[in-house]
């Protein structure tokens, strides 16, 4: 990092002094937190809003399914614009129109404009978008492996504790209890990238229409694609749980809401600690050797309790616990895939970083909606876990194949 510090200084011999600031790793915390803490905090409060609008729950739900496919879409413009305006006034922008959208969900007086306003809170995925883009600006490939497994294990707990806090606020106060959290922690972000976060794109793209003429290079590209599919059934895993999982808890294994909340935190703790190995050991394992191990053990969870429940353990611990390996495997994978897709072209790490999430979010969606599909309540847990496994083993064979093509292209350097 020292090495990349010192090039980056170089470059940016132009700017003030005030400019040459690396952003703190906490501030790029933050601003890939506040998008996991939006959507996860409504998850205890969605049957209190059809409730009270008098809504079908498939309605209230849509601000989960809905925000999410808008989030992808998004992404696929955020990027773009950020390598033309750079990623400060594209990230204030987008955390402007947020604090909007949060002040219309505040004061929604149907769940028309409340589904509206939700629909404007998705610019906030530019706050994940723009983290990885901009740690690939300050620091090369493989630091940017290890800098992004810190910056995961740090968001982390958003998605743990949010549920938690939105469901307190939410029975004390009411719904609207959790708009207010949002707005008051997104204006607190939006303070700090005011303050502490530097525009760190110092070589902007001469026009926007040039970052999507570059899409064709990036889709043509099989390396893009092998660490955007790897991202992508590698997160799979993980959201066909999130799909599957609340009707074996509930369906299945007879568990009540609140019990069966407290049982997302072994899949969070594991998630955890593998961006912890990736900011750790990614430097000295490789970022490929990571993301095969990951998507290894992520398919060990997914068997796991198959294997409990065949030797008649059909208990809640048996399906849950395991799952600390599914967030381990998670945590090891998407770093370093994260971090690959923004380096295939660096000067165009912007547009890659949008398109690779909005193939991630848009594919972890699609498997997400399969793994509640599959399920029934006399099916019993094994449809899950055999789309979670098949995503993992898809995952493995799209690093397998980045690593061939890593491979192909070292040995055709050496022979030139």
């Amino acid at each position: 990092m020292m090495a990349a510090s010192k090039q980056q200084t170089r470059t940016m011999d132009q700017q003030s002094p005030a400019d040459r600031r690396i952003p703190h790793i906490l501030t790029i915390v933050l601003i890939a937190s506040l998008g996991a803490m939006t959507l996860n905090i409504l998850l205890p409060s969605l049957q209190e809003i059809a409730t009270v609008f008098s809504a079908p729950y498939s309605q209230a739900q849509l601000m989960i399914s809905a925000y999410m496919a808008l989030t992808a879409a998004l992404q696929l413009v955020i990027g773009p614009i950020s390598d033309r305006y750079g990623r400060r006034p594209t990230l204030l922008a987008s955390l402007a129109i947020f604090l909007a959208g949060s002040v219309i969900c505040l004061f929604a007086p149907n769940i028309h404009v409340l589904l509206l306003g939700r629909m404007v809170q998705a610019t906030v995925i530019a706050g994940l978008v723009l983290s990885r883009a901009i740690v690939r600006d300050i620091v090369p490939m493989q630091q940017a492996a290890s800098m992004l497994g810190y910056v995961t294990m740090g968001m982390t707990l958003a998605p743990m504790i949010a549920p938690i806090i939105g469901g307190y606020f939410a029975g004390m106060f009411g719904w609207q209890a959790n708009f207010v959290v949002i707005l008051v922690f997104g204006a607190c972000v939006t303070l700090v990238c005011i303050f502490a976060l530097p525009e760190t794109n110092l070589k902007p793209a001469t026009s926007f229409a040039t970052q999507f003429r570059a899409w064709p290079v990036l889709i043509s590209s099989p390396r893009f694609w092998g660490y955007a599919l790897a991202a992508t059934f590698g997160s799979g895993v993980f959201f066909a749980y999130l799909g599957g999982a609340p009707l074996v808890g509930s369906a299945m294994l007879k568990m009540t809401p609140t019990e069966l909340g407290y049982q997302f935190a072994y899949v969070g703790l594991g998630y955890m600690g593998g961006n912890f190995l990736s900011g750790r050991f990614s430097m000295s394992w490789g970022a490929i050797n990571l993301m095969l191990a990951g998507s290894i053990i992520a398919a060990t969870g997914a068997l796991l309790p198959v294997a409990l429940f065949e030797a008649g353990y059909v208990t809640a611990p048996a399906f849950f616990i395991p799952m600390v390996l599914v967030g381990l495997g998670n945590g090891m994978t998407l770093p370093s895939a994260n971090a690959g897709i923004v380096s295939v072209r660096p000067d165009l790490a912007g547009a890659a970083s949008g398109l690779g999430g909005a193939l991630t979010i848009g594919g972890g969606s699609l498997l997400s909606v399969i793994g509640g599909w599959v399920l029934s309540p006399t099916s019993g847990p094994y449809p899950l876990l055999a789309v979670m496994t098949l995503s993992a083993i898809l995952c493995l064979l799209a690093t397998l194949f980045v690593r061939q093509r890593e491979f192909s292209d070292d040995s055709s350097q050496v022979t030139e």
